[in-house]
């Protein structure tokens, strides 16, 4: 996001420094709503870990991940503080427990551009893709900024990569074989997430991917697309 915003920098350091704010904020409510939803939907269906742990809460200090955080604010896409889960607790087969708790992430980010997005389908709101220092431009932004930042959150954890939430639904929904061999890269996974997000540098392969899905839910949402 910084990164995207750097030129306005050095046109307006003042709105540039308010985006910034604006975009934290955003950040903030959407990473906490998102590992919230983990820990909920785990609570209900029987493993009470994240709530021993302190992870049943509102508080975004209870899930921010310093890299995962830093990844957003720079590039646009990252993560939160995985949720611990113990899946032999849940009320249903360890592995469709845990797809579901995985699921309940991004299903979560998507409720939530929904939900933002109807003063927009309403007429109440405007979209516009520049930053006014009004109070209703700047609440047209963040607005904006939190459906974005949904979008994108949804859209990179369904990716199935460990340690992302689409990695742990894959194995939950394919068929054991499968599953167990997917399972196995686990322990690779922060080496490989780490390495296609330095690869897209200088591609932009995955985040062509996410382009195309956040354009997709935000012209369903919205109307129109978003990047």
């Amino acid at each position: 996001m910084i990164l995207w915003n750097l030129p306005l920098l050095f046109r307006d350091p003042l709105l540039f420094f308010i985006l910034i704010l604006t975009v934290i904020l955003a950040l903030l409510i959407v990473l906490t709503f998102h590992e919230f939803s983990h820990a909920w939907v785990a609570d209900r269906l029987g493993d009470d870990t994240a709530r021993r742990m302190g992870r049943l809460s509102l508080n975004p200090l209870a899930h921010l991940d310093r890299l995962g955080t830093l990844m957003i604010l720079l590039v646009g896409f990252g993560w939160g503080k995985p949720v611990p889960v113990n899946p032999y607790r849940l009320r249903r087969d360890p592995r469709s427990g845990m797809a579901i708790v995985a699921a309940a992430g991004p299903l979560s980010n998507l409720i939530m551009a929904g939900f933002f997005a109807m003063p927009f389908r309403l007429d109440l709101l405007h979209w516009s893709p520049s930053i006014s220092p009004s109070v209703g431009g700047l609440l047209t932004t963040l607005i904006g900024y939190i459906i974005l930042l949904n979008l994108i959150l949804a859209i990179f954890n369904s990716l199935p990569i460990p340690p992302l939430d689409g990695f742990k639904v894959a194995v939950g929904i394919l068929p054991p074989r499968w599953a167990y061999s997917l399972a196995g890269t686990e322990r690779y996974g922060p080496m490989i997430l780490l390495m296609l997000i330095a690869l897209n540098l200088f591609t932009g392969f995955l985040w062509d991917i996410i382009r195309f899905g956040v354009n997709l839910f935000s012209v369903i949402l919205l109307g129109q697309g978003l990047l």
